[in-house]
């Protein structure tokens, strides 16, 4: 697969690490989608017009954490790669074909992480 113009679905609670993602992501040339929560984020998920090729999401969201998310994602999207972006990234529990990356991240380590993910999507 190509990560020419991916669609990446970051979701994030907090604005401003959202909006530092997605201009990271932008300017890495990927096509984004933002989702404040996991409300917001299942909605683009039930869009099957919807394209998305990765979510970033963030693993301690209100109402439904990042997990509980990506479980919700994968009865929708059984395919979807789901990458976790956590503070605490050395202690979180993830489904063995789902991807980490530790906050605070570089832009090289989090286009390294994604580009990988996606070539081998």
């Amino acid at each position: 697969m190509s990560t020419e113009k991916s669609t990446i679905l970051v979701v994030e609670d907090d604005d401003i690490v959202r909006m530092l993602i997605v201009d990271v992501l932008d300017e890495l040339e990927f096509k984004v989608l933002e989702a404040d929560g996991s409300e917001q984020a299942l909605e683009f998920l039930n869009d099957s017009d919807q394209v998305i090729d990765l979510m970033m999401t963030d693993v301690g969201l209100p109402v439904m954490d990042g997990r509980e998310l990506a479980t919700q994602a994968r009865l929708i999207r059984p395919a979807l790669p789901v990458l976790f972006a956590s503070g605490y990234a050395e202690s979180i529990d993830v489904p063995a074909d789902m991807h980490v990356i530790g906050k605070p991240f570089s832009i090289d380590q989090l286009r390294d992480k994604v580009t990988g993910i996606l070539v081998n999507a």
